[in-house]
């Protein structure tokens, strides 16, 4: 249940193929070279690029994560069974003791939640006054009142419950029984025979007898013969009387509606939130099934760790998976500019003027002695292949170069085929909807005040340009006036002829763009020949055009 050994490495939103191939990449790596258990995940869909890399090379999925904030999940689960609402109080409370728990939770067949009961409902059973027929109304089980007065059965069927009558003590004479003694009742009895006799015959449903004295022949005989349960117990008179009443099942007490329960999914900042409300000391725990598996208090909260994280491809806060600012950052592997993220400890940051992540990667095998399969290598190839799109952007360096090369050998993949087999995986759109076209790369940036969202397509053919150019053409008119950007644009690329429209929306939009390409517009976009690369060329521009 608790997941504290865990270290989730991941890329940014949107991610792009260097992006979730360094993730799986750096994770496989960290685990090689240490004992804690790192995980690479993603906080956003797989490209059709992405994907055929990684079916390509049968690299499994990394799972999606939205939030990184902690989560029931991550703190210390309190292990109490659920139990029957059936049960006695007495045993819940003895099941309480050997638990040290003050809640108990009533489950059904499936193990869903039937109800809960507290040590303070437990209480307030035992002292609150009664009227004589609680026992019954309680619909108790003849089962259950055997086990809490340690009883033996002298006749009888025990499989059924009282749920008729009133519990007495036949303390007076025979001749006055009749005045306080009724059918259907439970009976109280010593060592009398007339006593035991006249109860028979007044039609009660159970005898107790006390102390265990024994039953004589005649009585056991007309009682099986009326359906009388007649039941031998070890304790006085008084005590059984006492212990009556801690045979009615819990569920007679117990709270079954408007139960305060918590997901192991759910955000601990929420659940601190609600528990503050709440008097209750321990609160029910479900799993992804509404099953019930354990409880959670406030001193749960204690030893709660953050969730530990390595950034991968990114080290900007609004790039990053949503409640980062509530993780612990242990590592940043990037090849970006400086970003806003800020970290309370400091923290392992590699960052290398390079074309892709996964070229940082790649060195970072070798420096550690640790082989590359042909698998992980075809995936850092192929992320190296995608961020410098095939070595034509000028964030290209040899060193990216040279990586890819020797990743392709070890992956046994011509890196021209296989880059033409990549691209046009990556540039067939057609079935997807506009949104997961615009969003399959996209970040957001803010300087000078100026927030602004950028995308990327890449592709070998103009004619696939120019269609999305017209999907994304209206998706974006309605995209920037309900996103709150001040601008939002997107670089339709061509790989062969290394150029890029840029699609524009948003009153800043062109204003920029005029500072940093001139006034060659055509409507809401402009082409820029020698343009290939978004952090290189486009984002350094925009910044400096938005600083004028």
């Amino acid at each position: 249940m608790n997941k504290k050994n865990e270290i989730t490495v991941i890329g940014h939103k949107n991610p792009d193929t260097d992006s979730i191939c360094s993730a799986i990449a750096y994770a496989n790596l960290k685990n090689h070279i240490s004992s804690a258990n790192y995980v690479a995940k993603r906080c956003g869909d797989i490209s059709k690029e992405t994907s055929y890399v990684l079916d390509r090379f049968s690299v499994a999925y990394p799972p999606y994560i939205n939030d990184v904030r902690t989560q029931v999940s991550d703190i210390e689960i309190k292990q109490v069974d659920g139990v029957s609402g059936d049960i006695s109080i007495k045993k819940a409370y003895s099941i309480m003791k050997k638990h040290n728990a003050v809640t108990l939770v009533a489950t059904k067949a499936d193990n869903r939640i039937d109800g809960v009961i507290t040590i303070g409902d437990i209480a307030a059973s035992d002292m609150d006054v009664y009227d004589s027929k609680i026992v019954s109304k309680a619909n108790t089980s003849y089962k259950n009142i055997v086990e809490t007065i340690e009883g033996r059965v002298l006749c009888g069927d025990i499989d059924g419950y009282f749920n008729e009558g009133r519990v007495t003590v036949a303390a007076n004479t025979p001749d006055l029984m009749e005045d306080y003694i009724g059918p259907k009742d439970l009976v109280i009895t010593g060592n009398r025979f007339e006593s035991q006799f006249f109860a028979v015959e007044m039609g009660v449903s159970c005898i107790v007898v006390c102390t265990n004295n024994e039953v004589s022949e005649i009585v056991l005989r007309n009682a099986k013969e009326k359906g009388c349960i007649i039941i031998s117990s070890p304790y006085d008179s008084y005590t059984v009387a006492r212990l009556i009443n801690q045979s009615m099942p819990i569920k007679y007490f117990m709270t079954s509606k408007n139960l305060l329960k918590f997901n192991i999914d759910d955000f601990t900042n929420d659940v601190k939130e609600v528990m503050a409300k709440n008097r209750h000391r321990y609160f029910p725990v479900l799993n992804e099934k509404d099953e019930y598996i354990g409880q959670i208090s406030k001193r749960s909260f204690l030893d709660m760790e953050k969730k530990k994280i390595i950034l991968v491809d990114h080290n900007e806060k609004n790039q990053a998976v949503d409640g980062i600012q509530y993780a612990e950052i242990l590592e940043i592997i990037d090849h970006h500019r400086l970003g806003s993220l800020e970290t309370i400890n400091p923290v392992f940051f590699r960052n290398q003027p390079v074309g892709c992540t996964a070229s940082i990667v790649y060195e970072m095998y070798n420096e550690n002695g640790v082989e590359i399969t042909p698998e992980i290598a075809g995936i850092l190839c192929a992320a190296i292949i995608s961020d410098t799109l095939m070595f034509r952007s000028p964030t290209c360096t040899t060193v990216d170069k040279l990586a890819a090369e020797n990743l392709a050998n070890i992956a046994e993949i011509n890196i021209q085929e296989f880059a033409e087999q990549m691209f046009s995986a990556g540039s067939s759109l057609k079935e997807l909807s506009d949104e997961e076209i615009f969003y399959q790369d996209y970040k957001e940036f803010s300087n000078s005040g100026i927030n602004f969202g950028v995308g990327q397509i890449t592709s070998m053919n103009v004619n696939d340009l120019q269609t999305i150019k017209l999907r994304m053409n209206d998706y974006m008119d309605k995209l920037v006036a309900k996103s709150g950007m001040d601008m939002i644009i997107i670089m339709l690329t061509n790989i062969i002829d290394e150029s890029s429209i840029l699609l524009f929306k948003g009153a800043k939009a062109k204003e920029f763009l005029e500072i940093a390409y001139g006034s060659e517009f055509d409507g809401d976009s402009i082409f820029v020949p020698g343009m290939v690369s978004r952090k290189k060329q486009l984002i350094p521009d925009l910044m400096q055009a938005i600083q004028q």
